[in-house]
């Protein structure tokens, strides 16, 4: 009989000195059953740097949002939703993840969620399989021409940049909202991101045939509308 497999699924939300505030992680096998999870916001950075926000943002990003995201966080401290502890103790539950389940690790963004976990000391060292959800989708999903047809139909498409170039989204709400057929917006929140959008993501991908060869860095000049997409 076949070891059984278990992945482990990683999610952040940092702060604007490059850290991470809120950190959950997910272990769950192929159907998706979850049989451990991980919720905390840090210590020493959680309230005490300023949530991640972009100055030109007019939506959740923006400086205006910070105090609604905190009140949030506020709320799930009060209500037993999250916890505060160190960074000491993340890394201990990450060390028995390990131990017990040996999972493959991956994020919807993996080198972002690494470099932030790095910079705060969280240590994801201990995991040596480990593959980028968002490559992963890329490969699998997003060249199909269904998943264009989709962000035709929902006009889920970057900004238009300096030099002219735009491309189609391929973001973690845009892939689940595919799967779903229909969109919903992201909490940010790191956990509920994991649950409601990266895990039904992995376990659609997980269903394919040879799916790790398919998985494919996500490059901006494979995705430019005006190579996918001709004028009626």
């Amino acid at each position: 009989m076949a070891k059984k497999q278990y992945f482990l699924i990683l999610d952040t939300e940092t702060s604007i000195t490059d850290k991470v505030a809120d950190f959950a992680a997910v272990v769950c096998d192929r159907e998706g059953r979850i049989y451990n999870q991980c919720a905390i916001l840090v210590n020493e950075v959680f309230g005490v740097d300023d949530l991640f926000y972009d100055k030109s943002a007019d939506s959740i990003w923006s400086r205006n949002s910070l105090d609604r995201r905190m009140a949030r966080y506020n709320t799930m401290l009060d209500s037993g939703i999250r916890s505060i502890a160190s960074v000491n103790a993340i890394n201990r539950w990450l060390d028995k993840a390990q131990e017990k389940y040996a999972p493959a690790l991956t994020a919807y963004n993996l080198a972002f969620d690494n470099a932030k976990c790095s910079n705060t000391g969280i240590d994801l060292s201990m995991f040596q399989d480990k593959f980028c959800l968002w490559a992963a989708a890329v490969g699998n999903i997003c060249h199909t021409k269904a998943y264009r047809q989709f962000c035709l139909d929902n006009h889920l498409f970057n900004n238009r940049t300096d030099r002219g170039n735009m491309t189609y989204s391929t973001t973690a709400e845009a892939v689940t909202g595919f799967l779903r057929g229909e969109l919903s917006d992201e909490p940010h929140t790191a956990l509920e991101d994991i649950v409601g959008y990266e895990l039904p993501t992995l376990v659609h991908i997980l269903q394919k045939k040879q799916w790790r060869g398919k998985i494919v860095p996500y490059a901006w000049s494979k995705h430019q509308v005006n190579q996918h997409f001709v004028a009626k």
